[in-house]
């Protein structure tokens, strides 16, 4: 078979000139149909019509390619955070909820980057620029954890990287567990929503906080 007669196959023809999007592109699509350990590089140069061998220009493996899918997503999902958190306004508590949502609401429209961001098993040691990305999207939760750790009494109060980490594990483990946008979904009898605020809230209430921080008791 030409390579010819494989572009006119090909799901998504390479015929705009820009490779390295079209590549991005195929390996999104990969991801949502098979997952990111799913498909091998030629596969992808295949989905986006190019030769075998067209990869190698802006890749250096497969690897290069997932981290500058996860790159992409980090970058989206940055950005997604930082609209829902606001700087905390108008309230921390509520603020902290559009948060949260934020985070379900990502892994659910876009479970082909949330794979490659968090399932790709892409080494942060080979890209610095994808393990950058990564922190400053932690530190969109970090910060709110600050926020409103500095709100608490000072007597007892937890150090604000233990409540991010563990707010993000409620988060990401409700998110790849009921809150996908994929086939991986499992059944929930509440909305993934419902059961993160719980959580949320129940874990907030263990450390003393009753209401929120930033509202003056009545």
């Amino acid at each position: 078979m030409s390579w010819s007669k494989e572009e006119k196959e090909s799901p998504r023809g390479y015929h705009h000139g820009n490779l390295k999007e079209a590549l991005l592109r195929a390996a999104l699509e990969l991801i949502a149909q098979k997952g990111p350990a799913g498909f091998t590089f030629a596969e992808a140069a295949r989905w986006a019509g190019v030769s075998p061998a067209a990869p190698y220009r802006h890749f250096r493996d497969r690897d290069e390619l997932l981290a500058s899918v996860a790159l992409r997503g980090f970058q989206q999902f940055e950005a997604a955070l930082k609209r829902a958190w606001n700087d905390g306004r108008p309230e921390t508590l509520d603020a902290l909820d559009r948060l949260g949502k934020a985070y379900l609401q990502f892994a659910r429209a876009e479970p082909a980057y949330y794979s490659a961001m968090f399932e790709a098993g892409v080494p942060l040691a080979t890209s610095p620029e994808l393990r950058e990305a990564g922190e400053r999207a932690f530190a969109v939760l970090r910060g709110a954890a600050e926020t409103l750790c500095a709100q608490m009494p000072l007597q007892g109060r937890p150090p604000a990287l233990m409540v991010a980490l563990h707010i993000w594990a409620m988060a990401h483990g409700i998110a790849s567990l009921f809150g996908r946008g994929d086939a991986a979904r499992r059944a929930l009898p509440i909305s993934p929503e419902e059961l993160l605020e719980a959580n949320v809230l129940i874990y907030l209430r263990g450390l003393g906080v009753e209401e929120a921080p930033n509202k003056p008791s009545a």
